[in-house]
């Protein structure tokens, strides 16, 4: 898709389609007036029978024959919703939909009337709800695809005064740079099972730095095993698909600044190994890397961004799977931390792998550690899809994620990390067990973790498990992967994070 930024009056602008984003609170904008006007009380009538009020997730379709250069007007309601970013993107969203089913390619899309100097958050959203929304897995069929619908080809962003074009011209190419890490990472997220081993993704990372101008270094299982990474081993140790760590690093700060340190889970496909998983939606466990996408997305973003921070990014990737060469219940690990693990149930890996990936952080002395996982589905019960937990040891850094996850529509709800939690995990044959039992497993999990975080390094742990994968798909989220944590890293990291 190609977005460009134009100064001109709406009205004015010949397209398919001119889409206008209407907020419930101004529906009778200098805007609309003219526009009721030139079509003839269309639009009044509209609003006098209730049709269209400007309610989020309301549109009228309206053709406008030779009265207008455009061929059709869209009308989108923003509703009241604050922040305004996150309605801009579900408007934007709305606006592909109703392009799809009319199998347009090319629109204009009116950026409403702000502040100055919010003109390009403004543009930034509308991009960014264009370009989610337009995304779509189908590198697969092979069959009817004239019958998809089609994907949008250029759009125009117009906006009122030239002394704003620059603004919003910003705001979208910084859209543009962030989706594209979006749209990686859901394809990492969306591939199937059979394609995305461990090696894959080291593959992957390694093309993309390369791009970005990343370094990238890959651990195989024979120097997993010289540097004593015990629990990564383990997990991967039932696949033939043998595991990797994948370490980038980003340089965009000052020389000698201490970086800060992603880390992703990255279980390429889990099936519970021993403690195997029921076999209904087996098939969505190839998602159980979309922490390790999201970090890879990340690295991308600031990268194409040049932002000045300097950034490691960590992966462990595995495979987890039973066979005659599998990990079991009742084993004890050693880490590289050297901290032993008695494990009671294989299905509970992730951590493994992270307990070895947070522990490698330290190496880099970070001024902070950030992990993402699709760790729990406790967190699920608990918060549904909608939500990603955030637990941590540091409460400034916790509030600025949250804060970076309402302006990006990446919602966190802070779980409490008490010390009382360590009581669950305490083993009494080893340092640690891998699990707590059923109560609190969200946070059991994230206790767990707490242990091998680098001594006295502020940590925040996110668990995506909700709001990693979309099992209906709708507004500028899709069916199946959705890319979450790239757009909030990438806030986060913009705010001076």
């Amino acid at each position: 898709m190609n977005i460009v930024v134009l100064a001109m009056p709406p009205l004015q602008q010949a397209t398919p389609c001119l889409i206008i984003p209407v907020w419930q609170t101004a529906c009778e904008t200098p805007l609309l007036k003219e526009l009721d006007t030139r079509l003839a009380g269309d639009l009044s009538l509209a609003l006098q029978t209730g049709a269209f009020m400007g309610r989020s997730g309301e549109k009228l379709l309206l053709h406008a024959g030779r009265r207008l250069p455009a061929e059709r007007v869209l009308l989108v309601g923003l509703g009241e919703a604050k922040p305004a970013g996150e309605a801009l993107r579900k408007g934007a969203a709305l606006a592909v939909a109703v392009l799809r089913e009319q199998r347009l390619t090319d629109c204009c899309l009116v950026v409403p009337e702000t502040a100055p100097e919010e003109t390009g958050d403004a543009a930034r959203a509308l991009a960014e709800g264009l370009l989610l929304a337009d995304y779509r897995f189908d590198r697969f069929l092979t069959e009817n695809l004239d019958r998809l619908p089609p994907t949008l080809k250029e759009v125009g962003l117009l906006i009122a005064e030239t002394g704003r074009q620059d603004a919003a011209t910003e705001g979208a190419r910084r859209a543009q740079i962030v989706c594209r890490s979006v749209t990686m990472a859901r394809d990492l997220v969306n591939q199937p099972g059979n394609i995305k081993s461990p090696e894959y993704m080291a593959t992957q990372a390694a093309e993309m730095a390369t791009a970005a101008g990343l370094k990238c270094m890959v651990l195989d299982r024979a120097q997993l095993k010289t540097e004593g990474c015990g629990a990564l081993l383990a997990v991967g140790q039932g696949s033939v698909r043998e595991p990797r760590l994948i370490v980038l690093e980003y340089l965009g700060g000052n020389p000698g600044e201490k970086p800060l340190a992603l880390v992703g889970k990255a279980v390429v496909f889990d099936s519970g190994g021993l403690s195997l998983k029921p076999g209904e939606k087996m098939d969505e466990m190839k998602s159980d890397m979309a922490g390790g996408a999201a970090v890879l997305g990340t690295m991308a973003a600031a990268a194409g961004l040049k932002l000045p921070v300097n950034l490691i990014g960590i992966i462990p990737a595995v495979e987890n799977l039973p066979s005659g060469t599998a990990y079991r219940p009742g084993d004890i690990l050693t880490s590289l931390s050297g901290k032993t693990i008695e494990v009671l149930n294989t299905d509970a890996e992730g951590r493994l792998i992270l307990a070895d990936a947070l522990t490698y952080a330290a190496r880099f002395a970070p001024r902070a550690v950030i992990d993402l996982a699709t760790l729990t589905g406790a967190c699920i019960i608990a918060l549904g899809n909608h939500t990603t937990a955030v637990l941590g040891t540091d409460q400034a850094l916790i509030d600025r994620l949250r804060q970076a996850g309402e302006e990006t529509g990446e919602r966190l709800w802070q779980l409490p990390l008490w010390e009382e939690y360590d009581e669950q995990i305490k083993s009494e044959v080893a340092d640690v067990k891998n699990t707590g039992g059923r109560p609190a497993g969200t946070i059991t999990a994230a206790a767990f973790l707490r242990k091998f975080v680098p001594e006295g390094c502020p940590w925040a742990h996110l668990d995506i498990a909700g709001p990693s994968w979309e099992e209906k798909g709708g507004g500028y989220l899709p069916l199946g992967a959705t890319g979450v944590g790239v757009r909030l890293l990438i806030r986060y990291l913009e705010a001076g994070g």
